[in-house]
């Protein structure tokens, strides 16, 4: 259904009471204005393109993951005032969330306990000690998994009771580090469906240092949307599932967690169900 929810509701209740005292009914509709990509969220693979020579001939220009373009298959905010808010959005024509919701999202999910083993410091972790850590918990994760990293920095900011210390929420916890090549090289080989974390990126937000090539600020963004088709998951609570796991000597559950709905959605809230 297209249209203004609010006029829809209000013309539908006209209509129904139209010279009709008789009704007794008391209604209650509600409304929300929703960041879709400020709580647990999937990212769809629309959020993060990059300027790529798609036609061969020497220029770059943006496009997104299977050469969808930016400004035609994905459209930003506007100029022109339409009065439906559709102006200040991005829309994804292509390879927005609603696929997701469409089809399900649905399968097996493994947990890799960052936090058990490399605690709460701001603190990356590279390919040796990944492998370091499913060894240990003999983490097995194959084709088709959706991998998911613990490392508390959800549970952290609920401690807060929705007051973070702004300086500390940005120097605590784990992350992937994404400048070990090794890390992105396990990404690829794995083959995982989904990559998610109970932080704010999956992967530090930490740049490449000194390199004076041209590159991407954040590289498993880059290696996941834009070249392998892989959602990110993040800002996902896991803290009761890891100690449930970790107490039974486990790593893998059914995973449900579809987006809403929304089409074009470049990002968009999930309520993920662990069954275990």
């Amino acid at each position: 259904m297209q249209g203004n929810p609010e006029t829809f509701f209000n013309v539908l209740m006209r209509d129904m009471r139209e010279g009709d005292d008789s009704f007794i009914d008391v209604w209650a509709d509600d409304a929300v204005t929703l960041w879709l990509q400020y709580s647990t969220q999937w990212d769809s693979l629309a959020h993060v393109g990059a300027e790529f020579d798609a036609d061969g001939d020497g220029v770059a220009e943006p496009v997104y993951y299977n050469g969808y373009r930016a400004g035609t298959d994905l459209v930003g905010p506007t100029n022109d005032a339409r009065g439906d808010g559709s102006n200040h959005v991005c829309f994804a024509h292509h390879l927005g969330l609603e696929h997701m919701a469409f089809h399900g999202v649905q399968g097996r999910g493994v947990l890799i306990d960052l936090a058990h083993h490399m605690g709460h410091e701001w603190r990356g972790c590279d390919r040796t000690t990944l492998d370091e850590i499913m060894a240990a918990d003999n983490v097995v994760v194959e084709p088709g998994d959706m991998v998911l990293f613990h490392t508390g920095f959800a549970t952290k900011v609920l401690e807060w009771n929705r007051n973070p210390d702004p300086v500390e929420i940005h120097r605590m916890c784990t992350y992937l580090d994404a400048r070990d090549e090794g890390i992105l090289e396990w990404i690829a080989e794995s083959q995982i469906s989904a990559l998610i974390a109970d932080n704010y990126a999956v992967e530090g937000m930490v740049g490449r240092g000194a390199d004076e090539h041209l590159h991407t600020l954040l590289p498993i963004h880059h290696m996941c949307l834009f070249r392998l088709g892989v959602p990110l998951g993040e800002m996902w609570y896991l803290h009761e599932l890891a100690a449930w796991l970790r107490e039974h000597n486990r790593s893998r559950f059914l995973l449900t967690a579809p987006p809403l709905r929304l089409p074009g959605a470049v990002g968009c809230p999930t309520t993920p169900i662990a069954t275990v």
